[in-house]
């Protein structure tokens, strides 16, 4: 999928959360690993990619560091030193902008748009940004309706969906009329034969009541299946309060994500658990590199969503590794799963629980070919181009005379390099 001509070759700047690092292998950071695919997959197709992002990251573009250290957590306190941090990256990302050489400049965050448009304005340079979060949580409204407003005929930012029923949901409120799904990179999630033959349930992300680990828990004990529950818990009081709900109904608490994931991490972390006699499990916030592991040999992943979710990466990477996913219909769910293909699609929890008993019929094979179908980190690059190409030339509202005279020199220097 090289880019071999010039003309189709872009310079992008993408300005990327400071929450956590971006790089390969994280435990909990979903815009983050959004992130990294998305500069992956262009700099695989052949563009400039550049990612202005914090010293503790890895991409696999250009590494514009603005700031040596990430905040490290999604839900810090709202302190000076944070705002301070903030501040300084989008600072240094708006000089990085201002070089003269950016065609396009990829955000994620309707705080972090509000801070550099005005100078992105003066240097007519198009933003993309990506809407991660449902629109109770997007902070879209009030000034921002200058900048993203659906009756603006010439809105310098084009917002992107991640999923159609996303799309709908913020209908009315900004002009989103794109939508790219996530995408990953399905050569690095593990395949071939569940080594338990006995076929454990799993269930992975932020431990909250959205998420529906309690549901989890409920499937488990009802089928006698083994349940392993992994993911983190925020420092959030209504998730504190969750977690200490289900303490009672979980058998045994193990920190799994504290050990390395050698070739070894089956025999020495997995299996242990996996044989003792305790039914659900709860194992604490894993990596990447585990939790693929942990996907791979599992029966099949549970997703009892509560919410309606706008895109769920633990879908496609599930799927990735050949496992099923049993979740209930909400948010984008049904467009990402192939119902009675690659996992089951439940109206409810009485459907859920009988499709917990119908997983050996799906073919696991299908599952990761699915995902290399719809969901690779190649199409999704290749939608992120289509999408870059038509605001640069106008067709989504982009100045596109203004790239002549950025790419004559005359862009001038945005902000101070602090």
């Amino acid at each position: 999928m090289a880019v071999n001509t010039e003309h189709g070759r872009l310079t992008v700047l993408h300005v990327a959360t400071l929450n956590r690092p971006v790089r390969r292998d994280l435990g909990y950071g979903p815009i983050e690993t959004v992130i990294y695919n998305i500069d992956k997959g262009l700099h695989s197709s052949g563009h400039r990619s550049i990612v202005a992002c914090s010293g503790d990251s890895g991409v696999a573009g250009e590494h514009y560091v603005t700031v040596g250290h990430s905040i490290g957590d999604y839900c810090s306190p709202d302190t000076a030193q944070r705002r301070q941090a903030v501040n300084m990256h989008l600072s240094n990302a708006l000089y990085r902008a201002g070089m003269g050489d950016i065609d396009v400049i990829h955000m994620h965050d309707a705080k972090a748009v509000e801070f550099v448009y005005d100078s992105v304005s003066s240097l007519h340079i198009p933003i993309v940004m990506t809407l991660h979060v449902s629109t109770k949580d997007s902070l879209l409204g009030g000034s921002f309706q200058r900048w993203c407003s659906p009756m603006l005929s010439s809105p310098l930012v084009t917002c992107v969906a991640i999923s159609e029923y996303q799309k709908k949901q913020y209908n009315g409120l900004v002009n989103a009329e794109n939508v790219v799904h996530h995408g990953i990179d399905v050569e690095e999630y593990p395949a071939g034969e569940r080594r338990d033959n006995r076929g454990y349930l799993f269930s992975i992300g932020r431990v909250t009541r959205d998420k529906g680990q309690d549901r989890a828990i409920e499937i488990a004990r009802k089928t006698g299946a083994k349940l392993i529950i992994a993911g983190c818990v925020q420092n959030k009081p209504a998730d504190r309060e969750f977690f200490a709900g289900l303490k009672d109904s979980i058998d045994l608490f193990v920190d799994a994500g504290g050990h390395s994931a050698g070739s070894d991490y089956y025999e020495r972390v997995m299996r242990p658990l996996l044989e003792c006699d305790r039914q659900i499990i709860y194992i604490g916030e894993i990596t990447t590199k585990q939790k693929k592991l942990w996907y791979l040999h599992a029966r099949a992943t549970l997703f009892p969503i509560q919410w309606g979710e706008p895109f769920g990466l633990v879908l496609i990477e599930s799927m990735a590794c050949g496992t099923p996913v049993i979740a209930l219909n909400r948010g984008s769910v049904p467009e990402i799963i192939a119902d009675g293909k690659t996992g089951f699609v439940a109206d409810s929890m009485d459907a859920m629980l009988k499709a917990a008993g119908r997983t050996d019929g799906i073919d696991r094979r299908e599952c990761r070919m699915h995902v290399r179908r719809h969901f690779s980190i190649a199409s999704m690059a290749r939608k992120y181009s289509e999408l870059y190409h038509g605001v640069i030339g106008g067709r989504n509202g982009g100045p596109c005379e203004s790239c002549h005279d950025k790419h004559s020199g005359h862009g001038e220097m945005a902000g101070r390099h602090a």
